[in-house]
């Protein structure tokens, strides 16, 4: 006589095929572990629902696509890597690419917006043929190893900047910036988030964006800062207005070349930092340092790309996927659940959309001033290699430019060690990308 399978067996025998394949046991890991691992992941980096839409919206970005555009992404992204990769990693469109994006190429630029994407796409496709084709190295030997080390406190200032302006801390009056209304509500609450969110990160309390974003909208509420939304629950918005809403060939114009390689270096560069932090710590715990690097890299890659048709903006493997490795995330699943939590947003976009920018300013001024720490691992003590450095970071900020501030760190090198005989420290692969740097000034001279 058969027994029917018992609610008991078939959880067993799930839990059985999961942990084969997602390798959990022979990580030393748990199921239990890495569903709590990918809540962390997914508490750390759930800002992004409602900061970067708000930075494409000041760019004309219908909202409600941006962030239905988005999440897709986030899902699809974050999914395929817990499937190829096995690694708890999230994906979603990064902080400086699309500040590059919105601010600098659609708002200072007017690029169109599908230019801008197109841009992107580009940028993604060279990451892919170089992890395709083995060279990756290639690109740290050919950019001056200072400039490369600025590009994230460039980054980080001009995100800061956006995170102090978009909440009034900081306005222009015609000659330059002045101090903000203080007294106003957005203002004073954008600088109590600061203060609270650095003591939370202090004390290492998990979540500490998304405690920040909800603790201000909710003071807001009497303030007049927060507007309720008519429903809390509704249908996504359809990612129409955005989606494929990309012009490829028009991205391939020279005086585009600059923007391309701001893409690509950042992200390249963001990605590998991430990327090789998360694997050795899995190597500290499993006791392996075979992590198969590729996999990772091909899924990011293959996000940028894909995210420039869904209209989403840099696609880039987070930093706070630490907080998933922290909380004891070993593999894929990791990341299965932060992606699966990413889609149970969809259903409540309307909440996102009544968050200020007064809550959202905290997490702009408090990651884009962390970024700054990395400017310390420059080499200051030689003027040649300090300046170029300073330069980009400075002239991001300035021109409210992350694509001229590269672009001047980059030929500012060249022209520093030209001028002081040190024709070996410059890579003949930037002589090739001289000419270009030269005509995208001389572009925008005129």
């Amino acid at each position: 006589m058969n027994t029917p399978p018992t609610t008991t067996g078939k959880t067993n025998r799930l839990a059985a095929t999961t942990d084969r394949l997602f390798r959990i046991s022979e990580r030393g890991s748990s199921i239990r572990t890495e569903l709590l691992a990918g809540i962390s992941m997914f508490l750390a980096s759930a800002y992004t629902i409602v900061v970067i839409p708000g930075m494409l919206a000041d760019a004309g970005v219908p909202r409600g696509a941006a962030t239905t555009a988005l999440i897709i992404v986030a899902v699809l992204g974050t999914f395929a890597m817990g499937l190829f990769a096995n690694l708890p990693l999230v994906l979603a469109p990064g902080l400086g690419g699309v500040a590059l994006v919105a601010y600098t190429l659609v708002q200072n630029e007017s690029v169109p917006f599908g230019v801008a994407m197109g841009i992107v796409f580009w940028s993604g496709i060279l990451f892919l043929l170089l992890t395709v084709l083995g060279i990756r190295s290639l690109v740290t030997r050919i950019m001056p190893t200072n400039v490369r080390l600025a590009i994230g406190s460039g980054i980080g200032l001009y995100i800061a900047f956006i995170g102090f302006r978009s909440t009034g801390l900081v306005v222009g009056d015609g000659d330059g910036l002045v101090l903000g209304d203080l007294g106003a509500p957005a203002a004073l609450l954008a600088l109590a988030g600061i203060v609270l969110l650095v003591a939370l990160q202090a004390r290492k309390v998990p979540g500490a964006f998304v405690i920040v974003i909800v603790a201000i909208t909710l003071v807001g509420i009497p303030l007049g800062v927060t507007e309720l939304p008519g429903s809390y629950l509704a249908p996504p918005d359809s990612p129409g207005p955005v989606a494929f809403d990309i012009d490829l060939i028009g991205a391939l114009a020279p005086h585009y070349f600059p923007y391309l390689f701001a893409f690509f270096a950042a992200e390249f560069f963001s990605t590998t930092g991430v990327v090789l932090a998360v694997t050795e710590k899995i190597g500290e715990a499993t006791g392996r340092k075979d992590a198969d690097l590729k996999r990772p890299f091909l899924v990011d890659s293959a996000a940028i790309a894909g995210g420039s048709f869904m209209g989403a903006p840099s696609v880039t493997t987070y930093l706070e996927s630490a907080a998933g490795t922290e909380a004891g995330g070993r593999t894929g699943l990791t990341s299965w659940t932060t992606a699966l939590l990413y889609a149970v947003v969809l259903a409540f976009i309307p909440v996102a959309g009544m968050i200020p920018s007064a809550a959202t300013a905290p997490v702009l001024v408090v990651i884009g001033l962390n970024m700054l720490a990395g400017f310390r691992k420059v080499d200051t003590s030689d003027i040649t290699e300090a300046i170029p450095a300073a330069l980009l970071v400075s002239c991001t900020l300035l021109w409210g430019n992350f694509g001229t501030g590269i672009a001047t760190g980059l030929l500012s090198y060249v022209l520093i060690k030209a001028a002081t005989g040190k024709f070996r420290d410059i890579h003949p692969g930037m002589w090739v990308l001289t000419p270009f740097l030269v005509y995208f000034f001389v572009a925008a001279a005129h």
